[in-house]
């Protein structure tokens, strides 16, 4: 046993310059290498992170300013179609004001000629006895006329 104590005696102090080693190794490792590259990464994440929420702000505002921009295009659309309205409203009322006026003047027009007919009426019914009466002594005068001495 003495034996086997010795050995494994020499083969932990063989051990302690790989212990130091492995040490040393760790303690380079950390400084040099695990604590840049954690730094880098975290550094990294803090950069993508906030460019994520950078671009969802800058999309949460684009979509405040496609929102915006739809509604004022709605309300050109609404302006646009009221003036379109207006417009042939006013178009409506100036053909039916032409309408009526050329009612009115074709009424006019009617009433003139019928009051200038119910005068040549009055006319004729007056001078009508009169002309029937030179009709009638033209025809008595004919018929009485002898043949050959009026033609």
């Amino acid at each position: 046993m003495d034996e086997t104590l010795r050995q494994l005696g020499e083969l932990l102090l063989g051990s302690v310059p790989t212990v130091v080693m492995l040490a040393l190794l760790y303690a380079l490792y950390t400084v040099i290498v695990h604590k840049p590259l954690t730094r880098v990464l975290a550094e990294r994440r803090s950069k993508t992170e906030g460019a994520v929420e950078k671009s969802k702000a800058d999309i949460a505002a684009a979509e405040a300013r496609t929102s915006e921009y739809e509604q004022k295009l709605r309300e050109a659309r609404a302006a646009v179609f009221r003036a379109q309205e207006a417009k042939h409203q006013a178009a409506m009322q100036a053909r039916t004001n032409a309408v009526n006026e050329a009612r009115n003047q074709a009424q006019t027009q009617v009433q003139a000629a019928k009051a200038a007919i119910e005068r040549d009426r009055a006319a004729a019914e007056k001078s009508l006895p009169a002309e029937a009466a030179n009709l009638a002594q033209e025809i008595v005068r004919r018929v009485l006329q002898p043949a050959g001495a009026g033609r």
